[in-house]
């Protein structure tokens, strides 16, 4: 490892190999790989360490979903149902998303960090030039840090607000409000019906909200799945007490006391006490000095598939500064290769750029997996018929039933639930997975490594699955598809 290093005439500068900006999952996994290979890490951060999935993103909503999929879970099944027809002990329930986002405090983030012998610097990094960052603290000083090979770019998103009027007085929930609000409202406006706009509505409608969910487009929900999954999602919110409209366009808010009065194109109507707007992100790249190395702030940084900005051998973006695929985990795939190619670089080894090579983020183009936690969940992997179709593949949908796999009519009465594979009909291989039904997130793995693994059917067809598991799918499937 080279030292860290200051100077006699200048103590605020210190040389690392590294630079990180951004103490999120990413860069934390940035860091990992960096240290790993032998390199000196800093890393920078304004907020808290470990970012945006720890504290307001990831976990605080998996944990206020997780009762939610329990209990409807318990409600199918014979024994246990009548038990479960209470409402949910919305106070527990926030209590145990306090417990999971630590109260909100990174003490042990910081920890970790600490541990893999990574540096922390509290406060605002801006680049000034190439391999340099300057650090505001939080009491206004500045420190200079210098990188001897890379800077990585790893400052993630924020939730997009849209400009109407009277949105500032309106005081509007973005997804980090909807994820750390410690109270219940009584009526929640969900604009937008992506992937948090779904869990959000699903959470917050168990809890005890009455929940309206708009719609701008006439797609419906998880508009980048395969349309069965959010027609599915759909009726559940709705049969849950829900309301879900389409081609429902929100033209103003007001908020007069604790009541928001929300416009819709046409002049329509509704009130609220809170509307939530999840409707994207953009990248949070406005502030941290681009255009000193000729790059236009605000915006999203093309890479190459090892992460390195384009143009550029010294600059890295990373996660979803990238625009690759805005996923936690995807983001920390992408780290641990853009670790591992720096410390490669530094080092004068070979680097392995090919598809699926050790330094390639091949993942993010074509097996991409995601699962959303609704009830029911949703999950995939890879292309949907139609994206596979727009790429001139020659391919083929198989669709199952998934209420009509024995693993499935055990794990709930009444199961409902859908599967398809898309067969690349020239390879003999899958290009896409999607599942929807109850308790299908462990499922996606499975679909992750038949993509990934460009497994044959030939060879999927002795992958026998156990008797009587929801897993059972994946034979229903192959043996729909061979006839």
């Amino acid at each position: 490892m080279t030292p860290v290093t200051g100077t006699e005439e200048d103590p605020t500068t210190r040389a690392y190999d590294v630079v990180v900006l951004g103490a999120g999952p990413v860069g934390e996994n940035v860091a990992d790989r960096a240290r790993a290979g032998g390199l000196s890490v800093a890393v920078v951060e304004s907020e808290l360490i470990g970012g945006e999935c720890s504290y307001w993103a990831c976990m605080p909503s998996k944990a206020l979903l997780r009762p939610v999929a329990a209990r409807a879970d318990a409600r199918r099944v014979p024994g246990l149902k009548q038990a479960v027809q209470g409402p949910l002990d919305a106070a527990a329930v926030l209590a145990h998303r306090d417990y999971y986002t630590s109260n909100w405090k990174d003490d042990g983030q910081v920890g970790w960090l600490e541990s893999i012998g990574a540096d922390i610097h509290r406060g605002h990094g801006r680049l000034a030039g190439e391999k340099t960052v300057v650090v505001e603290g939080p009491d206004g000083t500045l420190t200079t840090l210098t990188a001897r090979h890379a800077v990585a770019v790893c400052t993630g998103t924020r939730a997009v607000v849209p400009d109407l009027p009277g949105i500032a007085d309106a005081k509007p929930w973005t997804s980090r409000e909807a994820t750390s609000a410690q109270a219940v409202p009584g009526r929640l406006v969900v604009v937008g019906g992506g992937v948090v706009g779904v869990e959000m509505a699903t959470a917050w409608q168990a809890l005890g909200s009455q929940v309206t969910v708009l719609v701008r487009g006439e797609e419906g929900l998880l508009p980048r799945m395969e349309p069965f999954a959010g027609e599915l999602v759909r009726e559940a919110l709705e049969e849950a007490g829900a309301t879900v409209r389409t081609g429902a366009s929100v033209s103003a808010v007001h908020r007069e006391g604790t009541t928001v009065t929300v416009t819709l194109d046409g002049g329509e109507t509704l009130q609220a006490d809170e509307i939530l707007f999840a409707v994207g992100r953009a990248p949070r790249t406005d502030d941290i000095g681009l255009d000193t190395v000729g790059l236009k702030p605000g915006s999203w940084l093309d890479v190459d598939d090892s992460c390195r900005v384009t143009g550029s051998d010294w600059l890295y973006a990373v996660g979803d500064a990238n625009h690759r695929a805005l996923l936690t985990h995807q983001g920390k795939y992408q780290a641990r290769i853009a670790g591992d190619v720096i410390a490669a670089r530094a080092q004068g080894q070979a680097v392995d750029v090919a598809a699926w090579g050790a330094h390639s983020a091949t993942a993010d183009h074509d097996a991409v997996p995601q699962v959303v936690f609704s009830d029911p969940e949703a999950g995939s992997v890879g292309l949907t018929l139609a994206e596979a179709e727009r790429a001139g593949r020659r391919v083929r949908a198989v669709d199952y039933d998934l209420g009509s796999v024995a693993g499935a009519g055990l794990y709930a009465d009444g199961y409902k639930g859908r599967a398809r594979m898309v067969v690349d009909l020239d390879t003999e291989t899958l290009v896409g997975v999607t599942f929807v039904g109850p308790a299908i997130s462990e499922l996606v793995h499975s679909a992750t490594v038949a993509v990934v693994g460009e497994v044959p059917i030939g060879r999927l067809w002795h992958a026998v699955p156990s008797y009587p598991t929801i897993s059972e799918i994946w034979l229903r499937l192959l043996e729909t598809y061979r006839g």
